[in-house]
């Protein structure tokens, strides 16, 4: 997204905004932050059991945590008065102590230790996704972290400030501003957080990842929302409310995809055709156009979230609770001017289905020249099962294969599944064969991504509001051509949770050519007289301007109101 320079008296302000993204440290001072005190043995938090505890999760969980609960941190022994409470708010699926235990790949976290060394006063939160059932969605974690913020500020007597983590910047806007709990924040800083939501979110509600999403049970309320149709719905709520202004917010970003292999980077890869991101969150997605952006670096969504890494980064922001509009306005011009345009993300293929036990299945891919890597990326719910590759002039590749790779699930979107593929560089042009057995019934999400190659165009004009028509158009590269019958659309409605619900509610249909070189294609979707956040699948096959095979999966999410 571009931004305009800011214009005006050329002060020291001025000059720290138009440096670099990573080199702004924060808009509260231009001091850096102490380096942090050797961290010792830090006192746990204590559990705080709220006024407001509820039961169980919005999905029933009940293994974990107990939501409406939360945590003080250890009083530290330079603890500065000065200094207003910091409270940490988690993302999907994630619970109080992610902030002092381990991270996913990167050790302990060891946030809380800084804050600690560095004299603050912390609370912790639990929200409904801590019980371990399906994650809330905003409205609901909002409502019970604005209860909880309430208990938070009685507790310390001030206003205190927020660091969240993932769609826990999400949670904390619904709070503050939907909740009505802002009186009780001065500002917020947000980790990677989705605020335009992510392309992860539409593949696990598209039509292709229906069998192995209910297997998971990854179709849950707190990553429906999440996809980036209904995250531009809550924008058009939230950007506009009268208490939006009320608090400053800060936002930062990761370009690093994590460890290989890794979950996080196989979710790297998928979000590589929308540009860079941090395995989970694309950059252009974790900025707020109010807000100051305070860094992009080369960190991945699990240690974005860091003491080691991010602390010092915010620390001069937290030193204040005040809330001051004329940096807010000012500061509006710049915020994330590293930003990736969000590309089509047209180079990929998709394919999913159920996978009997005993029935070996094959999925065909076309790759046409040109490709510098294809990543054919498997999930599963069962790491035992067999995965092949073979290419178009026969070659054999399997899990002894230097190229074939191996990791666990991660821990958001796609929880529990096991992940399995192989990176080719330079892969040959032609029809990629990759072959699927299981001892027992499981599903299968297979998703290619071809890097560097060439991205068709999908358009969606949402009409904003149920029982209109919604126009759909393809177009392709100039020189590709495909036939009307292998333009294939799949619209997945709202609330779709099990395949029996998405196969009975989809809307399956085609594209008509628009023109005699069969190159671009048009449609209307049925009208939808439903409100909520529809998912649109568009599946092509034809031939480049080489003569040679091509397929290609768009994936699209859009609200209606």
């Amino acid at each position: 997204m571009k931004r305009r320079m800011w214009k005006g008296v050329v002060t020291l302000l001025a000059f720290l905004l138009v440096l670099p993204a990573g080199w702004v440290q924060g808009a509260a001072s231009t001091e850096k932050a102490p380096k942090p005190k050797p961290a010792g043995v830090v006192p746990p938090p204590s559990k705080v059991q709220g006024e407001f505890k509820v039961t169980g999760g919005k999905g029933g969980g009940s293994d974990g945590g107990e939501p409406g609960t939360w945590y003080v941190g250890a009083t530290p022994p330079n603890m500065d008065k000065s200094k207003p409470p910091i409270v940490f708010v988690q993302g999907l699926h994630g619970h109080a102590s992610n902030w002092w235990e381990d991270t996913v790949y990167h050790g302990h976290n060891d946030m809380y230790d800084y804050a600690y060394n560095h004299g603050y006063r912390t609370a912790f939160v639990e929200l409904y996704d801590s019980a371990g059932g399906d994650a809330a969605d905003m409205w609901d974690n909002g409502a019970l972290l604005a209860r909880q913020l309430s208990e938070i500020r009685q507790y310390f007597g001030e206003k205190v400030n927020i660091v969240a983590h993932s769609k826990g910047g999400v949670d904390t806007q619904a709070a503050l501003i939907h909740s009505g709990a802002y009186p009780h924040v001065g500002r917020v800083i947000t980790l990677g957080s989705p605020h335009e939501g992510s392309h992860l979110a539409n593949l696990a509600f598209s039509w292709w990842a229906g069998w192995l999403a209910e297997l998971l049970g990854s179709r849950d309320a707190g990553t429906e929302v999440l996809q980036t149709g209904y995250m531009e719905y809550f924008r058009s709520v939230t950007d506009s409310h009268a208490n939006v202004g009320k608090n400053n917010y800060y936002t930062s970003a990761g370009t690093s995809w994590g460890p290989f292999p890794s979950a996080l980077w196989t979710g790297g890869a998928y979000l590589a055709p929308h540009g860079s991101n941090d395995g989970m969150v694309n950059v252009w997605s974790a900025s707020l156009p109010y807000g100051q952006h305070l860094f992009t670096e080369s960190f991945d969504h699990d240690n974005i979230r860091m003491g080691s890494t991010a602390f010092p980064r915010i620390e001069p922001s937290l030193r204040s609770a005040a809330v001051t509009t004329a940096e807010r306005d000012a500061l509006k011009e710049v915020a994330v001017s590293s930003a990736d345009a969000d590309s089509e993300g047209s180079e990929q293929v998709v394919r999913g289905d159920s996978l009997p036990a005993g029935t070996p299945v094959e999925e065909k891919v076309a790759v046409e020249s040109g490709a510098k890597e294809a990543i054919f990326n498997l999930m599963t719910g069962d790491p035992s099962v067999s995965v092949r590759l073979i290419s178009p002039s026969g070659k054999v590749y399997n899990h002894q294969s230097a190229q074939f790779y191996r990791t666990g699930g991660d821990e958001e979107i796609f929880r529990g599944a096991a992940i399995q593929g192989y990176r080719i560089s330079d892969p040959e042009a032609g029809h990629w064969k990759v072959r699927l057995i299981s001892e027992k019934d499981d599903a299968y999400l297979l998703t290619t991504t071809l890097m560097d190659s060439a991205e068709m165009k999908v358009d969606v004009q949402v009409p904003g509001k149920s029982g209109r028509d919604v126009p759909v158009r393809v177009n392709l590269p100039r020189g590709w051509k495909a036939k009307p019958e292998n333009v294939k659309v799949r619209l997945v409605p709202p609330k779709a949770h099990s395949i029996h619900k998405m196969k009975a509610d989809a809307f399956h249909g085609k594209l008509d050519s628009t023109g005699k070189e069969r190159s671009s294609f048009s449609g209307h979707l049925p009208k939808q007289m439903k409100p909520g956040v529809y998912n649109l699948t568009v599946d092509v096959q034809g031939v480049n301007d080489k003569g040679e095979d091509f397929q290609r999966t768009v994936i699209r999410s859009f609200y209606l109101k």
